[in-house]
């Protein structure tokens, strides 16, 4: 874990928004988890961004070698919540290892965060949470709580999240192919200076030029569709890779 941290690159602007979708993701992923985290532990002073073990068993300690490897971070890594989040990612481990009665239901709350990182940096806490890309609403710890989970953090899926723009997914339906089970997704992505892509996810397992929805537009509605979320897309994207990734 250590070594992960010592390889990101906390400067990385660049990645950041490259990243941006994806990094928006992740951060509202470990919201959540870390939500659901406090609420279980009578934690909700110290959310969002704190030792998780700490709160859970106070006795479980950092052992002095990762201890002495921590204090090696820049000390200029801000906000102080960051190193807090740094913190606890590495003392996380210890946690289920010493307690095999945690919730089944908690996941590893810090995994998404250092994905995260590692696809750009950091964040700066003020209204929002500016992510270095793109800027996001804290909301509070009963709403984050409540939100949809993001499971899918597999590379393969990230990426094919981030583009340039902003984005609307679609999931194309018909008999036999449900919302949570279409034929395929579809997503219109607007650009900065207006111009508009239209794109499919294929077989290929990247996203591909498509005159589906133009041709919808038009009147050409064999195959009807209905929009999505980004979570939704990426549950998509990720069952596409594990299923071609099996047959090959």
């Amino acid at each position: 874990m250590s070594d992960r941290l010592r390889a990101i690159d906390w400067d990385d602007d660049g990645a950041a928004f490259r990243h941006a979708h994806s990094r928006a993701l992740l951060m509202r992923e470990y919201l959540r988890r870390a939500a659901l985290w406090a609420q279980e532990y009578g934690a909700k002073q110290s959310w969002p961004f704190f030792d998780i073990a700490e709160h859970v068993d106070a006795a479980i300690t950092t052992p002095p070698d990762v201890a002495a490897e921590l204090e090696q971070l820049p000390h200029s890594l801000a906000p102080a919540s960051l190193r807090a989040t740094c913190r606890g990612a590495v003392r996380w481990p210890a946690l289920p290892a010493a307690h095999h009665d945690l919730p089944a239901e908690l996941q590893d709350p810090y995994e998404p965060l250092l994905l995260m990182y590692e696809r750009g940096g950091g964040y700066h806490l003020g209204e929002y949470l500016d992510l270095n890309g793109v800027m996001i609403p804290l909301g509070d710890m009963e709403s984050n709580a409540s939100a949809a989970p993001f499971v899918t953090l597999a590379p393969t899926t990230l990426d094919a999240l981030d583009a340039e723009g902003e984005m609307t997914y679609f999931a194309k339906i018909s008999d036999g192919y449900p919302r949570h089970s279409p034929r395929g997704i579809a997503r219109r992505r607007v650009e900065d200076d207006g111009r508009t892509h239209d794109e499919s996810f294929t077989r290929n397992l990247r996203w591909e030029p498509t005159e589906y929805l133009r041709l919808y537009d038009l009147g050409h509605n064999d195959i009807d569709h209905v929009r999505i979320t980004e979570i939704e897309a990426a549950a998509f994207i990720e069952s596409l890779v594990e299923k071609l990734t099996a047959t090959s």
